[in-house]
């Protein structure tokens, strides 16, 4: 555990407050937290000059006296203090000064620590960012504890640039990081999905110097930098080299090693190497038992084993819900540990490749409330719902086929206050989705430009903070940050699914912008590029302009279409030939909307897919009836 150091004399006939201030320090150190205060009123009493430091000391120590649970108390307490250390005219002396600056830089630290255990990790950035500016002439044990505790804000945040870059800054200015073994090999791994976490070092509330010690999380200082180094350079896709020193810490970093390189196999063996040498140890907690069982979940989901992934997410919820139960009562450490929104967020991804759309809305709704920034759970939700809708329709038109007598179902009201799984929400949803996306892409595109103009890397420069500079597309958190291609991909299907849902709520102008807008897309696949021209077909029939949309159904573009783009999606159309067969009904339909009905008919003929075969012969049907029978012979 770490602990502050012990006081010292801090001028010369002060040596009753010195010793009082020892004992005090002492005390803490052995839990005597009453003791402590009392020793902490006294000093007060007879004056004692560092009257913030005893005010943040006096909080700290009171914070430990209540189980380490009411962190409430001590942000409050915290916040007054920097407030009185930035208002102009506080101290008069230098020395009070002094002490006021030194406890308002350890309150500013220990504000951030706590909003990064309660996951505001944007506020805990704000918060720590005027310490960083000067992290240079903090003392270098202050430095090292600032410097952890930004690497992991930026790490958790998703900014991998910026954290490497953060790093060299720390190696080449401060000295604070020595340099991590690489490999010889000059391939690097490839980027990944979801890269599954791994435990990692904790900051905790520490006491100004000359006060009471607050117990750390991890022991050591260097060590919890080094391992930060090496997630780092592992998550950027370095190629490093992992000595693994017995801890659960750096065997994880080893497994996450091997997910990125993409060996699923032996990252699944190394997770559970670590499970049975824990088990064996009787070291197993609940925060490792939750962080094994995600990640075990996350390698089954890339490898499409989506039953048993969602079996491990929900083993994983299982564990954290021990953790989690009460987080109103819990430390600071327990309720960092906690990951509830992390896991809900992979369970819906793994119930929606499992069509089980309504748990899958279900499992969003957790991560939305903290996730709210991101259009890709968004869009998430919108599909729950689109599939949700579609599985009712199919079950609907089973039972009206299997019944001879209508339904008497009554209908039952859904709650305006309530999300609910329907097209009505799935709008809402893309409309969401949609606006940030385009707001991100503008700001991608930004810092594309940006990075491109500089056409060769600069030299580094250890007097500059060139680590604020690099940006990083992460706006998808907790997912990973976002390329070109996968934002152009994330953009299209936004179009193709609200094209898609305007057309189920009869919006068709919107559905029509909608399609049109997804064939202007860049990089478009020949799955989305298909689906733009039949929902901009529809789209038109339906407002009349059977002409307009020919022009979108034409088949001779299917044929140009990449087979394996169709035979890879999880969709219907799973061959060139059923697109065939499904545009050529969309034109015959449209033939039939502007009476050309023997070429509709001609083309008709020839749909055999089992996809519209039923469809066509009952269109074939309706065509005969309208054209009456041929002269001179018998009706077909």
């Amino acid at each position: 555990m770490d602990s502050a150091e012990s006081p010292t004399k801090t001028q010369a006939g002060e040596d009753e407050n010195y010793s009082l201030l020892c004992q005090a320090h002492e005390q803490f150190n052995n839990s005597e937290f009453d003791r402590c205060l009392e020793l902490l009123q006294e000093l007060e009493t007879r004056g004692e000059s560092s009257g913030p430091v005893l005010r943040h000391n006096r909080a700290v120590v009171s914070y430990y006296k209540t189980g380490c649970t009411q962190h409430s108390v001590l942000l409050k307490e915290l916040e007054s203090l920097t407030a009185d250390a930035d208002a102009p005219g506080e101290a008069s002396g230098g020395l009070s000064l002094k002490q006021g600056a030194a406890a308002a830089t350890v309150a500013r630290y220990n504000r951030a620590v706590i909003y990064y255990h309660r996951h505001m990790f944007g506020t805990a950035l704000e918060r720590l960012a005027p310490l960083v500016a000067r992290l240079e002439a903090l003392e270098k044990a202050m430095a090292a504890l600032v410097a952890t505790l930004q690497l992991q804000l930026l790490l958790a945040t998703n900014q991998l640039n910026r954290a490497e870059a953060f790093l060299d800054y720390l190696q080449y200015k401060l000295n604070l990081v020595a340099t991590a073994p690489s490999s010889n090999s000059a391939e690097e791994a490839a980027v990944v999905g979801s890269a599954p976490a791994t435990a990692t070092t904790n900051s905790s509330v520490v006491a100004t110097p000359g006060g009471a010690a607050v117990e750390g999380a991890v022991p050591g200082l260097g060590g919890s930098l080094q391992l930060l180094q090496l997630i780092t350079l592992v998550l950027n896709r370095k190629p490093v080299v992992i000595q693994e020193d017995g801890t659960p810490e750096y065997a994880a970093l080893k497994a996450q090693q091997y997910y990125i390189m993409k060996d699923f196999q032996m990252a699944a063996k190394q997770l559970m190497r670590i499970n049975n040498e824990c088990t064996q140890a009787g070291t197993v907690t609940p925060q490792l038992s939750t962080c094994i069982a995600n990640n075990m979940g996350v390698i089954h989901l890339r490898v499409r084993h989506y039953a048993i992934a969602a079996k491990f997410f929900q083993n994983a919820l299982n564990f954290d819900q021990q953790l989690a139960r009460n987080l109103r009562q819990s430390t600071l450490q327990t309720m960092s540990s906690a990951r509830s929104c992390e896991i809900l967020y992979n369970l819906g991804v793994a119930m929606l490749h499992l069509r089980r759309p309504k748990e899958a809305f279900q499992c969003f709704l957790v991560p939305i409330k903290q996730f709210h920034s991101n259009p890709r759970l968004w869009l998430r939700m919108a599909e729950a719902c689109i599939m949700e809708h579609e599985a009712k329709l199919v079950e609907e038109e089973r039972q009206s086929q299997s019944e001879t007598t209508p339904s008497t179902k009554p209908y039952a009201p859904q709650s305006a206050g309530v999300p609910e799984p329907t097209l009505e929400f799935a709008a809402l949803c893309l409309r969401s989705a949609l606006t940030l996306t385009q707001h991100y892409k503008t700001r991608f595109h930004m810092a594309a430009v940006s990075s491109e103009d500089v056409e060769a890397p600069e030299p580094k420069d250890p007097t500059q903070e060139s680590w604020r500079h690099p940006q990083d597309n992460n706006f998808c958190n907790p997912s990973k940050p976002v390329s070109l291609e996968s934002l152009e991909n994330m953009l299209a299907a936004i179009y193709a699914a609200h094209s898609f849902v305007s057309l189920r709520l009869a919006d068709h102008v919107t559905a029509l912008e909608m399609s049109e807008k997804l064939l202007a897309c860049e990089r478009l696949s020949d799955a989305h590029k298909l689906l733009g021209h039949m929902y901009a077909g529809e789209a038109l029939m339906l407002m009349d302009k059977a002409g307009e949309a020919r022009d979108h159904l034409d088949p001779t573009f299917v044929g140009t279409l990449n087979a394996f783009d169709f035979e890879t999606r999880d969709w219907q159309l799973k061959s060139v030939d059923a697109a065939q067969n499904v545009v050529r009904y969309n034109l015959a339909v449209a033939m039939a909307l502007q009476n050309d009905l023997p070429q509709a008919k001609a083309l008709l003929a020839n749909l055999t897919h089992s996809l519209v075969a039923s469809k066509a012969l009952a269109l074939r049907r309706f065509i005969d009836l309208k054209m009456g029978p041929v002269p001179g012979g018998t009706p077909s």
